[in-house]
């Protein structure tokens, strides 16, 4: 997945309209300054699209994106959409009202959980260029479900492509060197530095390492761990 910088890319992303009820206004002065990645976590992309759209649910996304790369848009960015539920991320809690909320169509864990196709991660990678070039929204704050709510979620889960999205100017994902020996002395510390809320430093861990260091999902703060939090939380402070 190789795009230009936000700068230089011209959007032109068709964009499907798929109207949701669920949805309401945010709060009056609250900052749009947080981008959330989902996956769907259902059989099909249309059981989710059915779901995310029922009122009896009272659930929604602002956007859904299809393994084809077809991408739906449900509430209208400048609304509240229904996605994040109880979540935290850098001291703000019910973050409905900062985000923007992002579908990916995939089965999840529970469904048969699967790579993310190439075409799909591009559509991904176009979608929130464009949302952020109309919104503040920092690069540490580019967070998945897992991230905001680890207690809970696992998505977008470890065979997403965070490298490739960073990459293209979507987030964060600090490059390793032969440099990099630096380790996180206070987990905990380093892990509020990064965005996480309070709870289980087990459960927190697993969310970061599924994010960050998604080949050992141990919950476990062994030396490698260590180091990418060192690394993470370096780069969140520059980001």
């Amino acid at each position: 997945m190789t795009r230009p910088g936000p700068a230089a890319l011209d959007l032109e992303l068709p964009i499907r309209e798929l109207p949701s009820p669920n949805w309401d206004a945010r709060p009056s002065g609250t900052p749009i300054d947080m981008l959330i990645l989902h996956y769907t976590g259902m059989p099909t992309a249309q059981a989710a699209l059915d779901r995310l759209r029922d009122p009896a649910a009272r659930v929604s996304s602002h956007y859904v994106v299809d393994e084809d790369g077809a991408v739906w848009r449900l509430v209208e960015e400048a609304h509240r959409a229904w996605h994040a539920g109880v979540s935290c991320w850098r001291g703000h809690d019910t973050l409905n009202n900062r985000s923007v909320g992002i579908e990916i169509v995939n089965p999840g864990h529970e469904w048969g959980y699967r790579a993310f196709p190439a075409l799909q991660m591009a559509a991904v990678c176009d979608l929130c260029l464009g949302i952020l070039g109309r919104h503040p929204i920092p690069a540490r704050n580019v967070v998945g479900h897992s991230d905001v709510a680890p207690d809970r979620k696992e998505d977008p889960g470890e065979l997403f492509d965070w490298p490739g999205l960073a990459a293209n100017g979507v987030g964060l994902w600090p490059a390793v060197s032969s440099h990099d020996a630096d380790a996180a002395h206070d987990v905990s510390a380093a892990l509020r530095a990064i965005g996480y809320g309070e709870g289980d430093l087990s459960v927190t861990l697993r969310a970061f390492q599924r994010h960050w260091l998604p080949g050992a999902i141990s919950g476990q703060a062994d030396a490698a761990t260590r180091t990418r939090l060192h690394m993470v939380a370096m780069a969140c402070g520059r980001a």
